[in-house]
């Protein structure tokens, strides 16, 4: 029987993200698969997600650490309900060319200004104010983000005291808080995968800075109140015994019927476009691949084989 090479999906075709606990994970017969404790066996489409989230109680084996890296599937250990990002694993890696093309605007204080705007009008959907600085369009843009908040608290009748809660005692929350935590908590992780799948690093980021995931923040920010945040205050407003998991099906569903995998990295290149520079293209005298790399049918960020 000859053996055929797994090919990456690319991340626009696949399943968002799925949350596993309390079990662990191993590859069986070539399957990605999740024991419990009774011995059960749960098996997970892992080629075809864009990102698995492991929560408190998981473990993982080496082989199946292997097999999502080759899949290009994204790995990340978080806290309970998905609130705190301990860890992730890239599906593939940055490409230098974009890494590089990445850091130059960012450095640019000319062109971080462009990019930034860009992620402006995307939000808000009107042009920024002309001759603001980033700082100037930050603070602009934090009121408007606080009116929001209170519109969409109005909107579904959920008593609003303003966006506090504590990463480590989720719990300690109200109920609005903590849906939009792991409403946030979902939209970051599926970000995160696209940011990675097409060869951008997560902490370079234009608005956001000091974190390691800078740049998800940047790009979740744009998109976050016309798909997250709105059904966590809908949810927020029915007194949930378990937010956490009704807002994890509640995005899941979301991310499918608005087909967020798909609109993520086209938004990416899209803002970084704005900057209105060519990518740096290698140096004459450095050396090409010794051994090239085959054509891969996933996105240009994950590794070749």
């Amino acid at each position: 029987m000859s053996f055929v090479p797994l090919s990456p999906i690319p991340l626009k075709d696949r399943t968002s993200m799925i949350f596993l606990q309390y079990g662990h994970l191993d590859v069986l017969d070539g399957a990605f698969v999740l024991i419990d404790k009774t011995g059960i066996r749960t098996h997970i489409p892992v080629g075809s997600v864009a990102c698995i989230m492991l929560e408190p109680g998981t473990r993982i084996s080496h082989a199946a650490v292997r097999l999502a890296s080759t899949v290009g599937t994204l790995l990340v250990w978080v806290g309970e309900a998905g609130v705190r990002l301990y860890a992730s694993g890239q599906p593939g890696g940055a490409r230098a060319d974009k890494l590089l093309y990445q850091a130059r605007l960012a450095l640019d204080d000319v062109l971080r200004l462009k990019v930034v705007r860009k992620m402006y009008e995307l939000r808000f959907h009107e042009p920024p104010p002309a001759r603001r600085s980033v700082e100037q369009l930050r603070g602009i843009e934090g009121a408007r983000v606080r009116q929001t908040y209170s519109t969409l608290a109005k909107r579904y009748g959920v008593k609003w005291h303003g966006r506090n809660y504590d990463p480590k005692d989720w719990e300690k929350g109200d109920i609005v808080n903590q849906c939009i935590s792991a409403a946030t908590s979902c939209l970051y992780g599926i970000t995160e995968a696209a940011i990675l799948a097409a060869g951008y690093a997560p902490a370079i980021g234009f608005i956001h800075s000091g974190k390691a995931l800078s740049f998800v923040y940047d790009i979740a920010d744009i998109i976050k109140f016309e798909t997250v945040v709105p059904k966590a205050f809908e949810i927020a407003a029915t007194q949930p015994t378990h937010p956490d998991r009704e807002v994890r099906l509640a995005c899941r569903d979301i991310f499918r019927s608005a087909k967020i995998t798909g609109r993520l990295i086209p938004l990416i290149e899209e803002i970084l476009a704005a900057g209105e520079i060519e990518p740096p293209q290698p140096a004459p005298d450095m050396l090409p691949p010794a051994i090239p790399e085959p054509a891969s049918s996933g996105d240009p960020g994950l590794r070749g084989r």
